[in-house]
């Protein structure tokens, strides 16, 4: 492969991948038989689901007054819905009986079309939300339930309503019947066609369709830049200079493995490299690569020292004696975290600044996600990736899509498959659908580490048998946290101001963890807020910060260039591509990001 070389004289030399640490003995049928449950069970482990099950079962047959509640609440909805129904007959509004129950005042876009008010149609929608009502009461406030159990018990609750909803039969969606009755049954003859191109493709392992119009270096990551740097784990992309003069200090963009690189480079309209570049910055991205079965190994120290070790190696050669503002995105900014914990560790003082986009540090409360991480769990997860040596990609975007099932699975169905009408994919979309695998250690190592014994935050987390802290990082931070975020919640972010007493500039930027940090200038209704805690000042939370914070309108990403700015050193002349001993080995977006 004529890979380079990685190593140099400075600190990063010494911090070579761990060995892999011998795993327990467990014995292969095992390994088969959990293996074989994950077929048919979407890789959820039947030990979890029923050990919620039964906590909550068991604690709720304990609870009589609880099962009063439900049990009145279950009448008053029945006789509700005979005097609903009475009324509608005759043409009258329903009664409203919602008023007073929270859990009925958010509006459901599932019955936002002004078809559902119609009769029977209203009755569907409206006994459709008492029940979804009543199995949240159900599910919630039982005492003695772990609060993880209780999580897990509203979602599988959750699961089946989004299946069972009147919005999903072609009987009792009233926007279906009338499409079929206009069309004379034809939008149900174009969605059964769509169904069975999508069952022909998930079978041949194919993308989905319209995503051979999103093609890497044809219609997205196609800001020009040359791939400087291979090894068996990444490339290192610099894209060239688009200003007369740039920045002195280059940016270092780390990005997640569990994804592409190029939701950060996508369509040249909402591309944040090209942004950068056009701003007057060296820009460089690092582009991992898709692991197969003779990754197995391959564990976190790899991805550390293969990664933006070896990357920051790379840019000091090309960009000689400047520091380098360092970014990472989602599981990426974890890794930079680490890496910059174990600069520090070291005395390593080439960093100017971190920035944090989507990341968290502190895993104690890591949102909807932590659904499908304890030890029961984990140690599925593990069997399953045993046999071929990694997680397929297909099954993490499965789990992501199962947190929001109506709107990532159900609404899809009726609207490709009832209603025959298939939405056009966008770049942000095409990128959603190339996953990539991760390796059996790695991934153990990441979700044990960090999800389970939250070993970064608690000082335990080792770089070369050094442990490493956060707070030994002295670069400012610029931290972003996005407000509807499944996979980072803004306030498990947030708690890095709990790990650092330097100076971060906090961003809470509208949108969820993808479309909220693909925010470019120009998007409608993008809005952010944003403050900067200054090194020493106590410490605020973050319900308080968020009514403290200064609101702004429009896209982070010109607030963030101008903090760039503020902490670099000012103009110079544009630096050559590669360097003598890094020559340029290929056109961007390289080879790494096109694998399958």
């Amino acid at each position: 492969m004529n890979d380079h070389p990685t190593s140099s004289p400075n600190a990063t030399a010494s911090m070579q991948p761990l060995m892999a640490q011998p795993q327990a003995t467990v014995p292969p049928l095992d390994r088969s038989v959990h293996a074989a449950l994950a077929r048919f069970t979407f890789g959820l482990s039947p030990a979890a689901l029923a050990q919620a099950s039964m906590d909550w079962r068991l604690h709720l047959a304990g609870s009589p007054m609880k099962r009063m509640e439900l049990a009145s609440e279950l009448a008053q909805a029945l006789a509700n819905g005979v005097v609903d129904w009475m009324r509608a007959l005759q043409g009258h509004a329903l009664v409203n009986n919602d008023a007073g129950d929270p859990a009925l005042q958010v509006p459901d876009q599932r019955f936002a079309d002004p078809a559902w008010q119609r009769y029977p149609f209203n009755l569907y929608a409206h006994a459709f939300l008492q029940q979804q009502a009543w199995w949240q009461h159900a599910t919630s406030g039982v005492r003695g339930v772990s609060g993880h159990h209780e999580q897990m018990v509203a979602f599988m609750a959750r699961q089946w309503l989004d299946m069972l909803a009147p919005t999903n039969s072609p009987f009792t969606n009233p926007e279906v019947i009338e499409a079929t009755l206009k069309s004379n049954g034809m939008n149900l003859l174009e969605g059964s066609k769509l169904c069975m191109d999508d069952m022909q493709r998930a079978l041949g392992g194919l993308p989905p369709a319209g995503s051979e119009h999103f093609i890497p270096g044809r219609q997205v990551a196609i800001t020009p830049g040359k791939v400087v740097l291979r090894n068996r784990l990444a490339e290192l992309i610099q894209y060239s200079p688009s200003t007369p003069q740039v920045h002195a200090e280059p940016v270092l963009i780390v990005p997640a493995w569990i994804m592409k690189y190029y939701i950060l480079d996508l369509s040249p309209g909402n591309s944040l490299v090209k942004y950068l570049v056009d701003q007057g910055h060296t820009v460089f991205m690092i582009s991992w690569k898709n692991p197969d079965a003779g990754d197995r190994d391959l564990g976190m120290d790899d991805y550390l020292t293969l990664g933006p070790l070896a990357a920051l190696d790379a840019v000091q050669r090309i960009v000689p004696g400047r520091k380098v503002h360092a970014a990472g995105y989602c599981l990426g900014g974890t890794l930079l975290a680490i890496a910059a914990a174990a600069l520090a560790a070291q005395n390593d003082t080439r960093l100017a600044t971190v920035t944090m986009l989507a990341s968290q540090t502190d895993f104690t409360e890591p949102g909807e996600l932590s659904l499908f991480i304890d030890e029961s769990q984990v140690t599925f997860l593990e069997d399953m990736m045993w046999g071929p040596g990694y997680l397929d990609g297909t099954q993490m975007a499965g789990a992501f899509q199962m947190l929001r099932s109506y709107d990532l699975i159900w609404s899809r169905i009726t609207r490709d498959y009832l209603l025959g009408q298939r939405r056009p994919p966008n770049d942000l979309m095409a990128w959603n659908s190339d996953a990539t695998r991760m390796p059996f250690r790695m991934h153990s190592e990441y979700l044990r580490g960090l999800y389970l014994r939250n070993d970064l935050a608690e000082g335990r987390w080792k770089v070369n048998g050094q442990a490493v802290a956060v707070e030994d990082i002295t670069q400012p931070w610029f931290v972003i946290g996005t407000e509807s975020d499944h996979v980072a919640p803004w306030r498990s972010v947030y708690k890095i101001h709990l790990l650092t007493d330097r100076d971060v500039t906090f961003v809470l930027t509208s949108g969820g963890h993808n479309a909220g940090i693909v925010s470019e200038p120009g998007h409608p209704r993008r809005h952010y807020r944003w403050a900067t805690h200054a090194q020493g000042a106590p410490f605020i939370a973050p319900e308080q910060w968020l009514q403290q914070a200064q609101p702004e309108q429009g896209s982070w990403w010109p607030r963030w260039h101008d903090w760039l700015a503020a902490h670099g050193s000012g103009l110079v002349a544009p630096p050559r591509m590669g360097a003598p001993e890094l020559p340029p080995l290929a056109d961007a977006p390289g080879s790494y990001v096109l694998q399958r």
